[in-house]
């Protein structure tokens, strides 16, 4: 007589492996995806917790139903259920982003991924469904689109803003200071020596002014920033502007690709400050620019070898030109920094982001 197999070996026995075992409890407590299996028709066959905590619906509710139940009325009509089933099939498996559906009705933004599952014979045995609500995602997404779309905005007001200031002062202010200069002038061959002695200081401050307002009108709409790119605006800017200061300068740049006007512009901006800041208190004789793309942004850094000075919270806070520059760089979504130390020179550094490019859409030809 063959003995009886202990109470343990029937359990091995019968017991699926522990493999097999640990797999199915980690699909069924997996809670952040929905994982669940359809029979060849779309009916659903099993639900894991993830499934019921994204969508819903317990396992007795929806076991039985067909994956339909989950789409809105729009895609149903479309046959994009069907079609999803299809493309998986002859492709073996397909992934997708739209709306679905919860028990209650109400709608989230799913990432769906579907996997035709065959036997050994080649017989379709039904489909896999991983689901992931990505709600947050794409609410996180819209809110930093937004953001762009509004910085966008900003950067192109303050830029018009700059432009008819510009223009103003060309048209209007210039040009009256120019009349005045030539009356002073004709006013200095009719008077005494000792008026006209008086009358050509006048006309000379008259003539500073001018100048004065002229490199106003530069720094406003320096020519040619809303045209060219980034690199070109910042060369010509150290080549017409920094150069006639007395300054030596470098300038080293690697991006790979052209930046948004918005972005080209608030990084010229940036710099163009930095530098006036360099004229005006660092007392150097050479300044560095370097220009680089960095981490899906562009990394900016001034370098000049001027005296330097230990930076104090309240000068760096207090400052008009500095707060400017940390009020762009952060607007656009990025940060800015300064280092300065006593004969080392000072150290302008900020990035911002750099957002591809929105390429306007395409009529459909009629």
């Amino acid at each position: 007589m063959t003995p009886e197999p202990a109470l343990g070996d029937m359990e091995r026995k019968h017991s699926p492996p522990l493999s097999e075992a640990a797999f199915t409890l980690l699909v069924q407590g997996v809670l952040d995806y929905g994982i669940f299996m359809l029979d060849p028709q779309g009916y659903v066959v099993s639900w894991n917790a993830g499934a019921e905590r994204i969508k819903g619906y317990t396992a007795d509710e929806i076991v039985g139903r067909h994956f339909s139940t989950f789409y809105p009325p729009e895609d149903k009509s479309a046959g994009k259920p069907q079609w999803e089933l299809e493309t998986a099939i002859a492709e073996g498996r397909l992934e997708d982003e739209g709306w679905r559906i919860r028990s209650d009705g109400s709608r989230f933004w799913a990432n769906v991924v579907i996997t035709a599952l065959w036997d050994d014979e080649g017989v379709l045995r039904g489909f896999g469904k991983v689901t992931r609500d990505m709600s947050e995602r794409r609410a996180a997404q819209e809110a930093l689109s937004e953001r762009r779309r509004l910085f966008d905005h900003l950067v192109q007001a303050q830029e018009t803003e700059r432009r008819r200031i510009a223009w103003d002062v060309h048209d209007d202010s210039i040009q009256v200071m120019v009349a005045v200069g030539m009356r002073l002038q004709l006013l200095q061959g009719r008077v005494p020596e000792e008026s006209a002695t008086e009358l050509a200081r006048l006309d000379a401050s008259v003539r500073e002014a001018i100048s004065s307002l002229r490199n106003l009108t530069f720094r406003l709409h320096p020519p040619g920033i809303d045209r060219h790119g980034l690199v070109e605006a910042l060369s010509n800017h150290l080549d017409d502007v920094v150069g006639p200061w007395g300054l030596a300068f470098s300038f080293r740049h690697r991006l790979d690709r052209e930046p948004t006007p918005e972005t080209s512009i608030t990084i010229f901006r940036i710099v163009q400050e930095a530098l006036l800041n360099v004229r005006k208190h660092a007392r150097g004789s050479a300044v560095t620019l370097e220009v680089e793309s960095v981490d899906r942004g562009i990394l900016t850094r001034l370098v000049d070898d001027g005296i330097g000075e230990p930076l104090s919270s309240n000068a760096v806070h207090d400052h008009f030109g500095i707060i400017e520059m940390r009020e762009r760089a952060q607007t656009a979504g990025g940060w800015w920094s300064m280092h300065s130390e006593p004969g080392t020179g000072t150290t302008v550094e900020f990035w911002v982001p750099s957002p591809e490019p929105v390429e306007a859409p395409t009529e459909e030809p009629r």
